[in-house]
């Protein structure tokens, strides 16, 4: 039976992380503003850059297992309200402590909404079309940036930074309306599960093996698009004009980039698709580290290059369709959501590294720690399974032959706790028989009525062989 897209749910889970990383990204824009009115330092304005991406990554693994607990559609509206009521605390913060507070519950609801959101449409579309709807949702990152940029550049000045935020707050609305959808699934986990024999099951292996490379990728990402603006605007001395364009360039091959990965994902695995964005990637800030005087003299090539550099850095996509098939359904919420942000919070020292290398290296040194990492995403995507096209698994099932309904073998039509080993016997092993008894009693009906008799036996004439 072909599913229909699920629309409505896609639309939920699409604004949901578009509105989530723009409540991320926004402080970015605004932070001038907001150290000017509470008198902080640059030293500050790190940490409180650093707490939402730190906060994330335990919003990721609670939210994830209280999703498997109560119900994703639960657990995705409280996630939307947290980061709403985070940013409306940041709005009305009268000093340092209370801004800090806000942003914390930002960072929780960010972490949690992503597993959730990701997970949902994973599980709702045709595994064939798997890859691209979760590229599409994942589109929804660009889209949140270009609407932070908006609000910091254009409504900022305007208004002030604590009108934005408390207008940032209104995204609550969404999650009443996703508390209320029937579209929305919100099935719990039938069964606690027994995390010993999780990891036994191999689960713990795949989330060490796929946080590795979740980290290479947004290392990749956070060290390139944190620091190529001052690089663009002041290394490399491009103006004010050329690098606003420059950067809208690389945002717009982003979201080609995400688009396009999900259809090629789809059609020739997750680990050809990602390391083929991740060398485009590589080969983009080789051009940007070693020959940006060269290209500075030839707009056109620029331009082209930080097209490539977004298209490239469009893999991020493919992150909800491939940790969804790697992890089974009674732990997937808080897999995905524990290795994601746990990943992300592990970049905290990325910065200070891209500062070390650039302050030793000069400007090469500092772009070469994302293009070593972009080279490192290419390589370990192989140490994980392909997963392009697979039944998502449940717990101890091959991911292949998953379960059908009311627990059959989808293969079979066989409930798999019936299936028992079949012994042959060796040629010219007489045959054991079920024999029943002449006056049909009890004993002849004990096995199909489950008192664990043992029905009568007789040996089989063996057959003659003829010559």
């Amino acid at each position: 039976m072909v599913k229909t897209f699920p629309m409505r749910l896609f639309l939920f889970a699409f604004l949901g992380w578009t509105f989530d990383f723009y409540d991320l990204v926004l402080f970015g824009f605004i932070k001038d503003h907001v150290s000017h009115d509470l008198g902080l330092s640059h030293a500050t304005e790190s940490w409180l850059l650093g707490v939402a991406l730190s906060s994330s990554g335990i919003g990721g693994i609670v939210s994830g297992l209280l999703a498997d607990r109560f119900g994703k559609r639960t657990l995705l509206a409280l996630t939307v309200l947290i980061y709403s009521i985070g940013s409306a605390v940041c709005g009305l913060a009268p000093n340092l402590w209370v801004f800090l507070l806000g942003r914390a519950l930002v960072g929780l609801g960010v972490g949690g909404e992503w597993a959730i959101g990701h997970g949902m449409v994973a599980e709702a579309v045709e595994s064939k079309y798997r890859g691209r709807a979760a590229a599409l949702l994942q589109a929804g990152e660009p889209v949140g940036v270009a609407l932070a940029a908006v609000a910091g550049f254009l409504i900022v000045p305007v208004v002030g930074w604590r009108a934005v935020l408390l207008g940032s707050s209104a995204t609550a609305m969404l999650a009443l309306f996703m508390r209320r959808s029937m579209a929305l699934p919100n099935e719990k986990t039938r069964r606690p599960v027994n995390l010993l024999k999780v990891f036994q099951a191999g689960v713990g292996k795949k989330i060490f093996l796929a946080w590795i490379l979740v980290v290479l990728k947004l290392g990749t990402y956070w060290t390139c698009y944190t620091w190529l603006p001052s690089f663009l605007l002041t290394d490399m001395g491009q103006g004010v004009g050329k690098s606003t364009r420059w950067v809208l360039t690389a945002q717009a091959g982003q979201f080609a980039g995400m688009l396009a990965f999900g259809n090629l994902a789809d059609r020739y695995g997750r680990r050809p698709a990602y390391s083929l964005y991740s060398l485009v990637t590589a080969g983009a800030l080789a051009a940007l580290a070693f020959r940006w005087q060269w290209l500075s003299t030839r707009p056109e090539l620029f331009w082209l290059t930080m097209l490539t550099l977004g298209l490239g850095s469009g893999c991020t996509a493919g992150f909800g369709a491939l940790l969804a098939e790697l992890f089974p359904l009674e732990v997937r919420g808080v897999a995905m959501g524990g290795t994601y942000n746990m990943a992300r919070t592990s970049l905290l020292v990325a910065p200070a590294i891209v500062t070390m290398m650039k302050d030793t290296y000069g400007l090469a040194g500092g772009l070469a720690v994302p293009m070593v990492l972009a080279l490192a995403t290419a390589s370990w995507v192989w140490v994980l399974p392909e997963t392009r096209g697979i039944q998502l698994p449940r717990l101890f099932m091959s991911p292949r032959k998953g379960p059908g309904p009311k627990g059959r073998a989808s293969s079979s039509g066989i409930s798999s706790s019936a299936l028992k080993p079949v012994i042959t016997p060796p040629l010219g092993t007489p045959k054991l028989v079920m024999s029943t008894p002449a006056d049909g009693s009890k004993g002849a009906s004990a096995s199909a009525s489950g008192s664990g008799q043992v029905a009568a036996v007789r040996p089989a004439e063996t057959p003659k062989l003829k010559s």
